[in-house]
């Protein structure tokens, strides 16, 4: 069809927009490409260009993430859009650094005061697992101030 843009142009609209994976732009481009090889190779060439990047799409979801999620979850959503293990695991210690910081920013926004029983207890506790941060970072965050 004359009006279907081409794999290339719909792929660089995608990473106008934001920084995407590889597995992700494989995803999103699959139903438009004629064959698999043809899409793979247009994805090499994007990768050998600079136009796709797996560095900076970590980057961004960091960024992104940090303030209001875990590092279970972060490292659960990277591994979901195909990021090699060794850059997640390059990229855990800073984020497991700063991650009772944002806990306890996340904590506060939502709640604000410590839990006055048990009932409340395992409510927070159960809000800040979903939020995928480690047990032992809320158990940190829950804890009466007189650390």
């Amino acid at each position: 069809m004359a009006g279907e843009p081409s794999l290339k142009t719909r792929a660089l609209g995608y990473l106008a927009r934001r920084e995407h994976s590889r597995l992700e732009l494989e995803k999103k481009l699959a139903a438009h490409a004629e064959d698999p090889a043809e899409l793979s190779a247009m994805l090499d060439a994007l990768e050998q260009q600079g136009f796709l990047s797996a560095r900076r799409t970590l980057e961004q979801v960091l960024q992104v993430r940090r303030k209001r999620f875990g590092s279970q979850r972060i490292v659960h959503e990277l591994r979901e859009k195909g990021i090699a293990e060794d850059l997640i695991a390059a990229a855990l210690p800073a984020l497991k650094q700063t991650e009772l910081d944002a806990a306890r920013e996340v904590w506060r926004k939502r709640f604000a005061a410590p839990p006055a029983d048990a009932k409340e207890h395992g409510k927070q506790m159960r809000f800040l697992l979903g939020r995928g941060f480690a047990p032992e970072v809320i158990r940190r965050v829950l804890l009466p101030r007189d650390e």
